[in-house]
């Protein structure tokens, strides 16, 4: 663990705190919040509020009187302006001398904290960043006055509290991990290497791309913006549409965005139907299956209460999820299905590396199965691990109104995970309701297409309100599945906790964690201890964003509880969990690849957005709000401008830079035993730039590294978190034959373009 320039021994090998954390990843062990941030006494102290702002300002500042010295830095050395590297704009932070040191310049980097999820978060939703600064041009302190060392802080804007990073010199150097939403970088001239407290000469400092985002002025915005020409398609005024429901901790809408609606018409399951002739939805069932073994699996409409209302859904044999199917590793069964639905689909089995006719991809390995009609899969599971189904045609409508369900894939090692006490499998999901029920969908072409539809009911396992009673010491092993359309989680428990295993197998290694960060369509699947009697709560826990306030918020959701009672579990599995397995099949099978780890890439993709049309109003307030984006979106606090974007106006795309050929257009094959290289960029330079869960059919791969940063501790995924203005290495492994997607699994950005298929001879 590193504290700015110390190392301090952590009871857990390669577990750190973070500074800007409140609680280290470790029971029991004190984190640099609560250790190193009390406001510091004497000088620091001393400081106001207006000193603070004016300190901001300056950093904003950039003097133009002397041009400073370019400066290389691993992340920020590349060319920025090429797409296919990290974004310049959110991943560095320009120094800026005071006009006492006019030769003195630096960059900061904002490293890619390693983690084994997508993007590095502290439980409590923080983005962290590895800072490392790197200077020219310090002239030795001692002829400053009586100094000795420049030391690096860092600091909100408010000046409080003010922590030391580390002593630093010309060259680069590396400090800690920074978990701050808004923060500034200062480095200083001081009297020893062991100062506590900033006290010396300011020679340089920068601030984070956060503090980019400001307020929306709506004096910038044209007067009557809703009744431009540009909009007026847009106003339906009716027709079954009702404005979706503001997020209650940000209530000021844009003057003129109440006037619009989606140039689209409305859709809702069930369109003439009465809803109480409907048969009631009932809990999942778990359905143990043999090798050989048939299921029979129907989608149909069904009747739902959430949220004080009652309106029809769609669910897989009434169940809300679909069945749980459990099935041995190395087992084949038949799927009959039958659909009952008011419009076409069909069934995707997600992450099986089944035989590619199965695959559920209307137009691409099947048609579509009409209202009525029926068609049989035959699905094979190679893999141990945690899976899912659900459609692959509107999935926008169908997987959000309840057409998912569970798939759990038995090892046939007795000793592949340690022994717990029980698992449970737990499938999260996130509805959008309004005054009389869920918010209609886009029926021509999908609405919520620039963000995602983000719901404002959670659910796990169908229900808003998860309840488990287990006893004290008990240890669950958790099979987390996200279904959501958009939204991305930031889970915890409240107890420790270790990550074990992702999409199709264990890591190389568990580790401890404190929150689990789970993308649309990706699995973890984590062990927890309840040691203590009382109530547990499982949490969402991130930092919203404000965009009209130009703000971060924290915003906590209770997804459930689980009660834990006094009576103390049987067998005791304590010493088991304590231990962090490293398992060496994993490796030895990660092993076979490794040659192939730093060779060229071998294609690359280019994530990007193009719209047209949208209403001026909008497209104004989307540029007002450019200066800052968050590298993956945590909340729906923008639900008009989501709501109003369709997929008349907006594309996602995948570009292929050597060719320029774009989504469906774009001609991949390979043979199979091909172990290709790829690299994934998010174009940070869009409209609005926003995170993707990159999900590719029928292979695994390897998430090799991101932002440049080398992953120790690897898995094989079938899907990946791809956060804006990021990039990431993954090797495939092509060994699968046939025709297979490759698509962002936002549910709204699939429908709107972001898919494309390659070819395994």
């Amino acid at each position: 663990m590193k504290i700015g320039a110390q190392r301090v021994r952590c009871p857990v090998p390669g577990a750190r705190c973070p500074v800007g954390t409140t609680r280290c990843a470790v029971p029991g062990h004190v984190s640099p919040r609560s250790a190193n941030w009390a406001p510091a006494t004497g000088h620091h102290a001393t400081r106001s509020l207006r000193a603070g702002s004016l300190l901001l300002a300056l950093v904003v500042c950039i003097s133009s009187a002397v041009a400073q010295p370019t400066i290389a830095s691993d992340l920020c050395s590349r060319d920025s302006t090429r797409t296919l590297n990290p974004s310049a704009s959110l991943y560095c932070m320009d120094l800026v001398s005071v006009p006492d040191f006019p030769l003195v310049s630096g960059i900061a980097e904002l490293g890619y904290a390693r983690s084994p999820f997508g993007v590095a978060l502290t439980a409590e939703g923080h983005h962290l960043y590895d800072v490392a600064l790197t200077l020219r041009g310090l002239p030795d302190p001692k002829t400053l006055g009586d100094f000795s060392v420049y030391v690096a802080w860092v600091t909100t804007p408010l000046l409080e509290p003010m922590t030391k990073l580390g002593v630093v010199r010309n060259g680069r150097t590396p400090l800690a991990t920074v978990g701050l939403n808004k923060f500034l970088i200062l480095v200083t001239a001081e009297a020893s290497a062991e100062v506590k407290s900033r006290s010396g000469r300011l020679v340089i400092r920068g601030m984070s791309p956060s503090n980019l985002m400001q307020p929306v002025d709506v004096s910038d915005l044209p007067p009557g913006m809703a009744r431009t020409p540009a909009a007026r398609p847009h106003e339906h005024g009716g027709g079954g549409w009702s404005m979706p429901p503001m997020h209650p901790a940000v209530s000021t809408m844009i003057p003129g965005l109440e006037m619009l609606r989606p140039d689209v018409a409305p859709f809702l399951p069930g369109s003439g139907t009465a809803v109480s002739s409907l048969p009631l939805a009932v809990p999942r069932r778990v359905v143990p299956l043999k090798n050989g073994d048939t299921l029979a699996l129907e989608a149909g409409l069904v009747q739902r209460t959430l949220a004080g209302r009652t309106f029809a859904m769609y669910g897989f044999n009434g169940q809300y999820p679909g069945p749980l199917v459990r099935i041995s590793q190395g087992a084949t069964i038949v799927v009959n299905f039958t659909n009952r639905l008011d419009m076409p689909t069909a069934v995707h089995w997600h992450g099986v590396r089944l035989d590619n006719r199965f695959d559920g991809v209307p137009h691409v390995t099947q048609e579509l199965v009409k209202p009525g009609g029926t068609f049989q899969y035959v699905v094979r599971f190679p893999d141990a691990g945690i899976y899912w189904y659900h459609p692959h045609h509107r999935e926008d409508i169908q997987q959000d109104m309840g057409l998912y369900g569970n798939l759990l894939v038995r090892p046939n090692r007795s000793d592949y995970y340690s022994p717990v006490n029980r698992e449970e499998v737990l499938i999260l999901d996130d509805i959008l309701i309004g005054e009389n029920g869920p918010v209609p969908y886009g029926s021509e072409a999908v609405s919520h297409a620039l963000m995602g539809r983000f719901g404002n009911v959670f659910m796990i396992n169908g229900e808003p309100r998860y309840r488990l009673n287990v006893k004290r010491g008990e240890v669950v092993r958790f099979f987390l599945t996200n279904a959501s359309n958009a939204r991305p989680y930031n889970l915890s428990f409240g107890v420790p906790m270790k990550i074990v295993a992702s999409d199709l197998g264990k890591f190389q290694r568990e580790e401890w964690v404190e929150s689990v960060v789970i993308a649309p369509a990706e699995r973890y699947v984590v062990e927890a201890r309840f040691d203590k009697a009382g109530t547990a709560a499982l949490t969402n826990r991130v930092q919203a964003i404000d965009h009209n306030a130009g703000s971060f918020f924290a915003e906590t959701d209770t997804l459930g509880r689980i009660l834990v009672t006094g009576a103390e579990a049987s067998p005791d599995h304590s010493a088991a969990f304590q231990r962090l397995r490293r398992n060496a099949d994993v490796t030895a099978d990660i092993d076979r690849y490794s040659r192939h780890f730093d060779k060229p890439v071998d294609r690359e993709l280019i994530l990007s957005l193009r719209t047209k049309d949208l209403p001026f109003g909008l497209v104004q307030t989307l540029r007002l709000d450019t200066g800052y984006v968050n590298p993956v979106e945590w909340s729906g606090t923008m639900p008009m401008m989501d709501w109003l974007s369709t997929g008349r106006q907006i594309e996602w795309i995948l570009r292929d830079p050597s060719t320029g050929q774009e989504n469906m257009a774009i001609e991949w094959s390979f043979r199979r035993g091909d172990v290709i290289k790829m690299r994934l960029a998010n174009d940070r330079h869009t409209l609005h730039a926003m995170h993707h869960p990159i999900h590719i059919h029928g292979q695994r791969f390897l998430v090799l590294a991101r932002n440049g940063v080398r992953n120790d501790n690897l898995v094989w995924k079938d899907t990946m978190l791809l956060p804006a203005g990021s990039t990431a290495d993954i090797l495939v492994e092509m060994s699968n034959p046939g025709r297979w997607m490759l698509h962002c699994h936002i549910a709204e950005h699939i429908e709107a373009g972001m898919h494309s298929v390659f070819e395994v001879r």
